[in-house]
This record gives structure tokens, sequence and C-alpha cells, in this order.
């Protein structure tokens, strides 16, 4: 979910509190994804630059791209607007489909909600964030189209601590099952990331780095 520059990285516009715990198992559940060879589905959000309540991921700026190790190799994204079409083309050759939205909830935008209702797909692996806005909306949403949802609470990155917390108390009241990356994938060396360089995750990494000499 809106694996984004201005919501992950130290300086972008409305980055997560918990950024730097995050980065990490983000990473890590998007190599076992391409190790697995299992299909992703990821959303975008999308701003427009006269949007002046909400400046951040603006179009055309480095804040709406999404982190790179968060994007497959062939993947194929979709405009957010009103249309509900789909290509003729043979979508199973992409292995991440990217659906662009312009608020929160994906069931927004139509094609998205027409193509997260109708894939064959019957569970679904969580991460990103916002905790208390899109990944919300988006379990909720997947809940009641009868989908088993994943939701992997330390690769998603939240604004507000008690809001989040919230949030996970009501997806899992309404069916969602909550883990950790180790109760799913266990132990692993992947622990650099190198996606942000703020001063607080370089001097992690440099602490890290001595301990691994």
């Amino acid at each position: 979910m809106d694996t984004q520059q201005d919501l992950f990285l130290a300086d972008g516009r409305m980055c997560v509190r918990n950024h730097r715990r995050v980065l990490a198992n983000i990473r890590r559940v998007m190599a076992w994804a391409r190790h697995e060879h299992t299909r992703v589905v990821s959303t975008a959000l999308v701003h427009y630059p006269n949007d002046h309540h909400e400046p951040y991921c603006l179009l055309g700026t480095d804040g709406v791209r999404k982190l790179r190790y968060t994007l497959r190799s062939r993947h194929i994204t979709f405009d957010a607007n009103d249309n509900t079409d789909l290509p003729r083309e043979d979508l199973s050759e992409f292995e991440q489909i990217i659906l662009c939205k312009r608020t929160s909830d994906p069931f927004d935008e139509p094609r998205a909600e027409r193509m997260l209702t109708e894939t064959k797909a019957n569970e679904y692996v969580v991460i990103g964030g916002p905790t208390e806005t899109a990944v919300l909306t988006t379990v909720l949403g997947l809940l009641v189209r009868q989908k088993n949802v994943i939701v992997v609470y330390d690769a998603i990155g939240s604004l507000d601590k008690g809001a989040a917390e919230v949030a996970l108390r009501k997806m899992q009241a309404k069916g969602a099952r909550l883990m950790d990356t180790r109760s799913l994938f266990g132990t692993s060396s992947l622990r650099m990331v190198n996606a942000c360089t703020c001063d607080r995750c370089r001097g992690r990494m440099s602490k890290i780095s001595s301990a691994q000499m």
C-alpha cells in the first residue's frame, strides 16, 4: 500500500513516524514475493500540484515515486480516473499491477474497485501504509469482498500511533490476521535497506555494519 517516497523516506512530505523500523521488513516481504513468484497488486496515491490541502505524493515529483525495491521488473500501471475498463492484453504476463488512486481508499477508484473485486486471488498479504488510512480502508474492503487478509504489522507504517492501534484492532475484529515478518518467513539476514538517507537510518546502519564485521 502506497510505498512511496513522500510517505516512507525521512525527507518525504508526509513520512510515517516508524519508517526506520518498517523499511527493512517491507523489503523483506518484497524479496519473498520475488522468490516465490507471487504476483503483487500495489497502490500509489496521486495528488495533483494544485491540491493545496494534501501537498504530498504530487504528480510529477519524486515524492510520488514508489520505493525502488517495491517495484517488480515486469509491472503495469493504471492511472487514476473514472474508467472501469481493463486492457484486452493478458495481465498474467506482469509480475505486478500498480493501481493509482486519488484517495486513501482504492475502492473509491472504479477501475481499482473492479480489479480488486473480480480478481481470482483469495488471499492478500498487506504491507505499506499509512496504517490508519490506506491500510485500514483496503483491508476492510477486501474482507467485505470475502478475501482472506494477512496484515504484516511490522511492515506497515503509521502517522499516528494511537490511531494505528485502533485501526489494527478494527481489522482484526473484522477477520484479518495480524502477523509479523518473523512468523511468516522466519529469521533473515536482510537488514540493511539503503533506501533512506536520514541521519537516524544511516546511524543505525553503521552500527549494524560494525557489528557484522
